[in-house]
């Protein structure tokens, strides 16, 4: 991953760059970022140009021997910490980081985006909640006691240290705070609230803004291949988050829009029937547009906030979907959009943990169909 391989975020990057050619980088930095934010493919281009043996300007070479490794998640001087749970094959004290480092490199390679619930599909774990146990901090004191292979550096980039457990986040404070020689963490972070605050004192805070909507149309374009119209739309809907931009792109836009004004006409109208056959049809949708729907949802949540707020110049939306928010603003108030905004995310976390799709619909309609009249 090169600077260049990420839109816009210049600011960030020239202040990353400028760290490494004053020779003023710290040992230890927090890369902070919302949900669907670029602090994990940050890290990862500042671990390249840290070690580029020929850096550029602005960037690092991409083509000398670090870069080429680094390119392919195989640099012996990188190491990398995430959450993982046992599986049916890896279990106990064998659950840490270097056991599905396989499963890792294919899930950084495809999806440097990705988040928590979709490299627990990728490993294999999705019915297990997930972790980084006070094993794995063992083994990071041990591997980062040895000397660098090739690199200027050793660089242990820990993915979501949020899921630190207590024990596993005090057994790294001393290495955090007085690391070897030539030795840089950098921690991902989504959620600095849920980290030890002895964690956050130990570590010089990298704040990332979430992408604008010409960087986020960028990224749609060039690499993920989305029509310029349709990338346009998403990047107005997500509203900075990447996450949920690719769950948008999984599913249609324009069934999106259709399933949920009847889905909220049958709640308004306490439709009963209609609401079960929906339910069924919703539980057979399969789990794309099972969380497209929802994740559309709460777009429309966003909106009809601006509207019942008197904010319609602040719209992101136009045409049909201008239009329904117009209407649907009539009957809503700020108390109703934060309880819909909360039912949703509520549904969206039950059903990423494989709860069934027919209840938890069923469910959700309602109790939107109890708060709207």
């Amino acid at each position: 991953m090169l600077f260049k391989d990420i839109p816009g975020l210049e600011e960030i990057k020239t202040q990353l760059i400028q760290a490494v050619k004053n020779n003023q980088i710290a040992h230890a930095q927090l890369f902070l970022s919302k949900n669907g934010g670029a602090n994990l493919p940050l890290a990862l281009a500042y671990a390249s140009y840290i070690n580029c043996e020929q850096p550029l300007e602005n960037d690092s070479c991409g083509s000398c021997a670090s870069c080429s490794k680094n390119d392919k998640i195989i640099h012996p001087d990188v190491h990398f910490v995430y959450p993982v749970s046992s599986t049916k094959n890896i279990t106990g004290k064998d659950v840490i980081s270097t056991n599905f480092l396989k499963e890792w490199r294919d899930f950084l390679l495809n999806n440097p985006y990705g988040n928590v619930n979709q490299w627990t599909m990728a490993f294999g774990g999705e019915n297990k909640q997930v972790n980084i146990s006070k094993e794995e901090s063992r083994q990071i004191i041990k591997r980062l006691s040895l000397k660098a292979f090739e690199g200027k550096y050793k660089v242990m980039i820990i993915w979501l240290p949020e899921y630190m457990n207590g024990a596993s986040a005090n057994a790294i404070l001393k290495i955090l705070e007085e690391p070897p020689e030539r030795t840089i963490f950098l921690l991902v972070c989504n959620d600095d609230e849920q980290l030890l605050t002895t964690i956050l004192s130990r570590t010089q805070i990298v704040k990332i803004r979430q992408f604008d909507d010409n960087e986020m149309m960028q990224l749609l374009i060039e690499q993920l291949e989305v029509d310029a119209t349709k990338a346009e739309r998403l990047a107005h809907l997500a509203d900075g988050d990447l996450d949920e931009a690719m769950i948008l792109i999984e599913g249609s836009e324009e069934d999106n829009h259709d399933l949920f004004r009847s889905w909220m006409r049958l709640c308004f109208t306490h439709d009963f029937t209609n609401m079960v056959e929906m339910a069924e049809t919703f539980h057979k949708s399969g789990k794309v547009v099972q969380r497209s729907l929802l994740q559309y949802g709460l777009s429309m949540m966003r909106e009809s906030l601006l509207a019942t707020a008197g904010a319609t110049e602040m719209h992101r939306i136009q045409g049909e979907e201008e239009k329904f928010i117009e209407n649907f603003s009539k009957v809503m108030t700020f108390e109703k959009v934060e309880n819909f905004n909360n039912l949703i995310n509520d549904a969206l976390y039950h059903l990423e943990r494989n709860a069934n799709a027919k209840i938890t619909f069923m469910n959700l309609s309602l109790q939107i169909a109890r708060f709207i009249k």
